[in-house]
């Protein structure tokens, strides 16, 4: 049998895997790169991170005035908006509201400076028909009250008054004071806001006072005499007899509503 021939021998190499790594070399050890690989970023220089981009996420001059000029706006456009709603509902107010308001405030503004107090707030919208809670009152005050001690440095005007600071400042501690102008508002924005019926059936029961459910000849006659009306005893014996339509003796809630409702 003839000799087989012989081939080359292979280069003297090791052998590798597939992957590129020799056979003592782990599949899994991270294969060392070049330091010059564009991984490799300094810190200082990676957008977002480091220094640098702590510096760059802060806002600049510019930005911080555009943040200011916009909270201006704001609020310039809120205080148009409310003086828009105020002057509406003042005007929507008849006369005859109008001086009742202002003779409310007359009434409890005890010393006589244009401004009111918690208390005597509390008193004057009760006296409209208008028994707000704590809060609301307190609330009412933050709104538009000016402190006392403001006032009081502010000094008299040429009229002897207390001048109103053109914007308050609510810091610490203050007793609040409301002006008549800004009672004459919120007393407006409230009687706008009423509902007619449930005041006509607030005035029934000043006639109704023993919850008979109608008006009598002699709840006529008390009314009459409390408000100083020199009506005649027939008069009165009229206004039941022409209102009272079941015949019962006197004007029921439904005749009353009709009557003042017209």
């Amino acid at each position: 049998m003839a000799a087989s021939t012989s081939h080359p021998a292979f280069p003297n190499r090791p052998y590798t895997s597939g992957l590129g790594r020799t056979a003592g070399q782990s599949a899994f050890q991270p294969t060392p790169y070049n330091q010059q690989t564009p991984f490799n970023v300094p810190a200082q220089n990676a957008g977002g991170f480091g220094t640098a981009g702590a510096a760059s996420a802060a806002p600049t001059q510019q930005q911080r005035e555009a943040q200011r000029l916009e909270r201006e706006r704001q609020e310039r456009a809120e205080r148009e908006r409310r003086e828009l709603e105020e002057r509406g509902v003042l005007e929507a107010l008849s006369e005859e509201q109008r001086e009742e308001v202002n003779e409310a405030f007359s009434l409890f503004d005890l010393d006589k400076d244009n401004f009111i107090d918690y208390h005597e707030l509390k008193v004057a919208l009760k006296a409209l028909g208008f028994d707000l809670p704590k809060p609301d009152i307190l609330s009412v005050l933050q709104t538009y009250g000016v402190p006392a001690s403001q006032l009081q440095q502010g000094g008299a005007s040429s009229n002897g008054k207390q001048p109103v600071p053109s914007q308050p400042t609510f810091s610490g501690p203050s007793r609040l004071l409301l002006s008549q102008a800004h009672f004459l508002t919120i007393a407006a924005q409230r009687i706008i806001a009423r509902d007619p019926r449930e005041e006509i059936l607030r005035a029934f029961e000043l006639f109704d006072q023993e919850g008979k459910g109608r008006i009598e000849l002699n709840d006529l006659r008390r009314v009459a005499r409390e408000l100083g009306e020199g009506l005649q005893e027939e008069e009165l014996q009229a206004m039941i007899e022409e209102f009272d339509v079941r015949g019962e003796g006197g004007i029921g809630r439904d005749e009353f509503v009709g009557i003042c409702l017209g």
